[in-house]
Order: C-alpha cells, then structure tokens, then sequence
C-alpha cells in the first residue's frame, strides 16, 4: 500500500509523454501498488481504477505508519494552544522543512498546538554562509606570532534555528506544522495588549457578569495569557505570564497580575480550588528548578531537566500563589553584559525643576 501525499494527481494509463487521464486521487488517499516502475508506480483504488502515479506523490506504509504512532502516542495529549492556518500547510513526521511530510492542512483551518520544537532551518540550494572571521592568537612572550591557518581563520556561523508545532487537526491527525505560517488563537479584545511580545496562550480563567457589557449573557470571560518576545530558537516556551481581569466600572480589561521575565514552558493548565470560603479560579504552568535543560535530539523539545509546577488562584482579581511548590521564583536575568563586555553606565536620573 502507498499513500498519495500531493494535493491532487491524476493517475495515467501509460508512462509516456502522451498519455490518458484515468483517475483523480488526492491527499491522503490509500492505493494499492500493481506494479514497480523506475519513478512511478502502477496503482489501485479503491474503485479498482488502476494506472501510474509518480513516486514522489506517494508514501509508503512505513511512513504511513510513523505518523499513525504520532496520531496514536498523542491522543491523550494536553492541549497547549490553539491556531489558525495562514495557509495550506503539511504535516511533517518529525520538525523540519526537509522531513517526510503527509497530510495537507487546508487554510484557516484550525488546529490544537501540543508540543513546541526548535530546530535549524535548512538553508536554499546553492547558499553557502559566510564564516565569521576568529579573534587574532595573542602573540607569545618574545615571539613573533604564527601566523593563523585558513581553517582557524574561519568559524561556522551559529545555524539559525525555526519553531514547529506539533499539532491536531479537526480529523485527529497530528504531525508537525511550522510555527512561522500559523497564528496563535488570541481574543481580540486582548490582543491589542501584546506590547511587542508573542501570545503564546491565552486561557479563560473565570467569568464575570457586567449587564453593560456586549458579551453573550454579559459574561465576560477573564483570561490568563503567557507571552515570549517574537523570535524562533527560545529554549523556553514563553517568558511572560499575564492575567486580564474586567473592569465592571470601567468595563474594560485591565492587568491584575504580571510575572515577568521567566523561562516558562507548556502547558498552562486552569482549575479550581476549593476553599472553606468557596471556589476560586487557579491556574499551573512548569519552570526549570535549575539551570539544566534536557532537548530531545530527535524532535527538538527543550524541557527542564528539573521542573517545578507553579501555581497561582485568583480571588476577586487579587492573584495570589498556592500549591505545594511555594519556593521562590527565579526572575531570568536580562539585560546582563556577555563575556568580554561591559554594561552600560547608567544615565543619571533627571531632576525636576
């Protein structure tokens, strides 16, 4: 058995420059194989149609399979996020652009995000980049300096890396889709609040009645949101975690709580907290309880070697930290010189007059 992976072929009565249409196929479609030739195949369908297909417009069940375990290993898995397609796009078995691909997205198409990978963009036939030049070898004390070698003149430029998503579509299929040609699922209302950051999530947390407001029932949801500067190879999923709470006298949302900057990961999970004085929205998401992280050489995923589970409850719109984790929370040190720098002096501050 193969499986068509283009959009849509026709299947021909020949292998010639002249042939005959014979039937239709298209993404996705099982065809049993007849006959082998050098670059196409002499196919069935399942209306005994039978004719030649290229190739490269099919995979075969060994690749059919590797993403059958994909959809199978995560059935279960929890939803990060969800996305809209910019366009038609193909699920990829493992992430990258050169990876055996399948299934066919269609545009505006929704999606359910699973799992965020990071790994390097394969470069355009023919581009070769250019190598950095090294720093010079100090001299040795009463030498003359050798002069370097073309090898240790040069040094490989650092890969540029690109995000992919694993993701679910409406028909459980599930493989990897490239993040720079989706966009995450964001309410409008707080959308314009990103502030140059990247909406990673954005998660109902609770519902407040406002009879002037225009949400149905004049419930309005209140949102927890985590956020990443908007750029590819993070070996975090997110850097900002914010809650919009509802203004009932201003009717407007406004920001209850901001933690910022941190090296957050996926997934944020939102429950509630039974309380002696009630129920109260809460909600999780993972750090790193050290410096060390652990990325699957396979697929790309950055995960803490050592996780903590931080959780937070929200009461009226005071956010407050709960659970058993309540060590304090490492802030990622921004801004800091590299090796050989020097920081900037500050400004002095301007007096008022």
């Amino acid at each position: 058995m193969v499986y068509v992976s283009a959009r849509e072929m026709y299947l021909r009565d020949r292998v010639a420059a002249v042939s005959n249409r014979v039937a239709e196929v298209k993404n996705g479609q099982p065809l049993q194989v007849v006959e082998h030739g050098r670059r196409f195949l002499k196919v069935k369908t399942e209306k005994n149609e039978v004719g030649w297909i290229e190739d490269h417009a099919v995979i075969d069940a060994k690749e059919y399979d590797a993403f059958e375990k994909l959809r199978e290993d995560n059935k279960q898995a929890t939803v990060a996020a969800t996305a809209t397609l910019r366009d038609d796009l193909y699920m990829h078995v493992l992430p990258g652009r050169e990876t055996e691909h399948f299934y066919l997205i269609s545009g505006n198409a929704k999606v359910q995000l699973l799992e965020r990978a990071s790994v390097a963009k394969a470069a355009a036939p023919g581009y070769a980049p250019l190598a950095k030049l090294a720093a010079p070898r100090p001299a040795e004390t009463g030498r003359k300096a050798a002069p370097a070698s073309a090898t240790e003149q040069m040094e490989p430029p650092a890969p540029v890396l690109e995000d992919w998503w694993l993701a679910r579509d409406g028909d459980g299929h599930t493989g990897w889709l490239l993040a720079g040609r989706l966009d995450v699922d964001v309410p409008d209302e707080i959308g314009t609040y990103a502030e140059g950051q990247r909406y990673v999530g954005a998660y109902v947390l609770t519902r407040v009645e406002d009879p002037d407001s225009n949400a149905p029932d004049h419930q309005v949801p209140e949102y927890v949101t985590v956020m990443s500067p908007p750029k590819s190879g993070l070996k975090f999923d997110f850097d900002q975690v914010r809650v919009f709470t509802w203004s009932l006298k201003r009717h407007r949302y406004e920001t209850a709580f901001r933690l910022h900057p941190i090296e957050g990961y996926l997934p944020v999970k939102v429950f509630s907290v039974q309380t002696p004085k009630g129920s109260y929205p809460a909600f999780s998401f993972v750090m790193a309880g050290g410096p060390d992280v652990a990325t699957d050489p396979a697929t790309g995923v950055t995960r803490p070697a050592s996780p903590r589970t931080i959780e937070y409850e929200m009461i009226d719109t005071q956010v407050k930290r709960a659970g058993p984790d309540m060590g304090p929370i490492q802030i990622a040190r921004t801004g800091e010189a590299k090796p050989g720098e020097k920081k900037a002096a500050k400004k002095p501050a301007k007096k008022r007059t």
